[in-house]
């Protein structure tokens, strides 16, 4: 099923220029989850980092805590949008990477890029 998709000249700017979802699960049964691997560490980072940087707001940045995006085996995992782009991070300075080059400047970091195959 497709929904009709309204062509760039009757599109309304987006709230957001980018917003990004970080899955804020955690499973109480041992499963793979994000929180227990940093994943809230990282949100409270990210949101930081944009608020400080200026680029929060409409028209800017959003960041959003998420239940479960089912990416699980690759936690903890963020994804970006409009660009659907896939993150996994570690530190600090992964999150500081993907703030500064990504949600700033519109470049995707590579090396923290989800594999398509990584799912729950």
């Amino acid at each position: 099923m497709t929904t009709p998709q309204p062509t760039d000249a009757q599109a309304p700017p987006p709230y957001y220029e980018r917003h990004i979802f970080f899955c804020l699960n955690e499973r109480k049964n041992g499963e793979d989850s994000c929180v227990p691997r940093g994943a809230q560490a990282g949100f409270d980072r990210c949101k930081a980092r944009v608020k400080a940087a200026g680029l929060a707001g409409p028209g800017r940045v959003r960041v959003n805590k998420a239940g479960c995006l089912d990416r699980c085996a690759g936690g903890p995992v963020a994804v970006v949008y409009p660009e659907a782009v896939w993150y996994t991070f570690v530190d600090d300075s992964d999150i500081d990477e993907i703030v500064e080059s990504h949600l700033k400047n519109g470049q995707v970091v590579e090396r923290l890029v989800l594999p398509p195959d990584v799912g729950r």
